[in-house]
């Protein structure tokens, strides 16, 4: 009998799993436009069977996309095998807009793709081809993949495979076959999980000498990382309620904005802070004016957001699954002038990196590996209880890249909406310009179109404080600024 193969998720990869309901999914999404160009039909289409053939041509390389999960009997602990029964028509999608084909019309469907949730039965992703965009002069690919499957900074590296930085389409090339790999039974795989257990004493001991051993002051060590755990610890509370957080439902909206990358650099360089503190800043102000629409006072709120970092070392770049930490990050929304919300960003960003708050995360997310499926869960939940928003920021190519020639414009990041918190902010970085996906919901976010474009107003804010101005590019959103008082 051949020998059985699997993958046991991590701790970190598991909980998403744990954390979904079918009003919150826990996948991570994309909108990706592309200039029709060459995959142009005569008739005014996509040459959908192109991008099939190229999305066949790279599933050997991603071996992730040809499997499934299956459960550890007893335990809440999902392993990945092999799909005997793959098809990848299942997981390629093809729709188009209806005419005009605008932008908004394409913005609403991707959001009505992000609401629904993935198949579990099946390898967890979905790519949809939609054409029709600016009556065929673009289309976009619109992704779903799951939290538990990567992050957005593995998810990057994974469009290298995907596109091309050459404007020329690949020649065909041969497609290993596909042999699945036999998968455990159940009982195999409870009389591996139970060996694991076993281990753990003896596995921690080892570790914990290998540490000791890598660490030139064990004793400082300790210390810096007891402090970073106290410190996340110490941000448990539940989150202050605004109109923004309550019972997620269904339903998913999802805008974009897109600035110059150079726009952002001057900026950064004229008042010496990082991207990230002038999207924080920005940020900041966007919610205190929203609140201020919706007829709330921000002076009596702590409002936080999650900043995923990333700690994936250049070896596991490319890899799939999560290495993610984050900070919590409290923006001072009851400031009004941008300079003291950009001088309190500053001051807490500091802060969180002194005390490793990032840290304490990753050693929780460590500390998981070892305790019981149903524990991580109820911590897995309780996590998304002390912040009112997320904001990731991820940086990606600043080249141009192709599918089959056609040259692809921008990727608008949707980010998945947690327990509480109906709103969440992506940035990804590519080609020199940052484009910013808002996702929301609906029943708690009614008017999200306001908050936009007091994000984009709160963005020219910042700059003029260096003296600078930051616009949005042509695919920008050109809707006047709601005045609030």
């Amino acid at each position: 009998m051949a020998r059985y193969n699997y993958d046991r998720l991590s701790a970190q990869d598991n909980s998403f799993l744990l954390f979904e309901t079918p009003n919150l999914p826990m996948h991570v999404s994309s909108t990706m436009v592309f200039d029709a160009g060459p995959l142009r039909t005569p008739e005014g289409g996509i040459d959908s069977d192109a991008i099939r053939r190229a999305t066949q041509a790279v599933l050997h390389r991603i071996p992730r996309y040809r499997q499934k999960l299956h459960w550890i009997p007893l335990d809440r602990h999902a392993v990945w095998v092999d799909d005997p029964r793959f098809k990848l028509d299942f997981h390629l999608r093809h729709t188009a807009l209806p005419k005009p084909g605008s932008e908004e019309q394409l913005k609403r469907l991707a959001a009505r793709i992000m609401a629904q949730p993935l198949d579990r039965a099946r390898p967890l992703w979905e790519t949809w081809i939609i054409e029709g965009l600016d009556g065929g002069e673009r289309f976009a690919l619109v992704t779903k993949i799951h939290h538990c499957m990567i992050d957005g900074s593995s998810g990057v590296d994974l469009a290298h495979i995907l596109l091309s930085p050459s404007a020329e389409a690949p020649e065909p090339a041969s497609v290993p076959e596909f042999i699945p790999r036999p998968a455990p039974s159940r009982g195999q795989l409870w009389r591996d999980e139970n060996a694991r257990r076993i281990a753990l004493p003896s596995q921690l001991i080892r570790q914990a000498r290998e540490f000791a051993q890598q660490v030139p002051d064990l004793r400082e060590e300790l210390r810096v990382r007891g402090r970073a755990l106290l410190n996340l610890i110490g941000t448990g509370t539940k989150a202050d309620e605004t109109p923004m957080n309550g019972k997620i439902g269904p339903h998913r909206q999802f805008d974009w904005i897109d600035v110059p990358l150079d726009g952002l650099k001057a900026v950064r360089r004229a008042l010496g802070c990082t991207i990230n503190d002038i999207v924080l800043t920005a940020v900041t102000g966007a919610v205190r004016e929203y609140l201020l629409y919706r007829g709330v006072h921000p002076e009596r709120i702590e409002f936080r957001a999650s900043a995923p970092v990333s700690v994936r070392s250049d070896k596991e770049k490319g890899r799939l699954g999560n290495r993610v930490s984050s900070w919590i990050v409290p923006l001072p929304i009851r400031e009004a002038e941008p300079r003291r919300q950009l001088e309190e960003i500053l001051r807490q960003t500091q802060a969180l990196k002194e005390t490793r708050q990032a840290l304490g995360v990753e050693m929780m997310m460590q500390v998981a590996e070892w305790t019981p499926s149903i524990l991580l869960s109820l911590g897995a939940r309780a996590m998304s209880g002390p912040v009112n928003t997320i904001v990731t920021n991820v940086p990606g190519p600043q080249f141009p890249l192709y599918l089959q020639g056609a040259r692809l414009r921008a990727i608008y990041p949707q980010a998945p909406l947690l327990d509480g918190m109906g709103l969440a902010i992506g940035l990804i970085s590519y080609d020199g310009r940052v484009h910013w996906g808002i996702v929301s919901d609906p029943d708690l976010v009614p008017d999200a179109d306001v908050f936009v474009d007091l994000l984009q107003a709160s963005l020219r804010r910042v700059a003029e404080l260096a003296g600078l101005a930051v616009e949005p590019g042509e695919t920008g959103r050109e809707t006047p600024v709601p005045s609030v008082h």
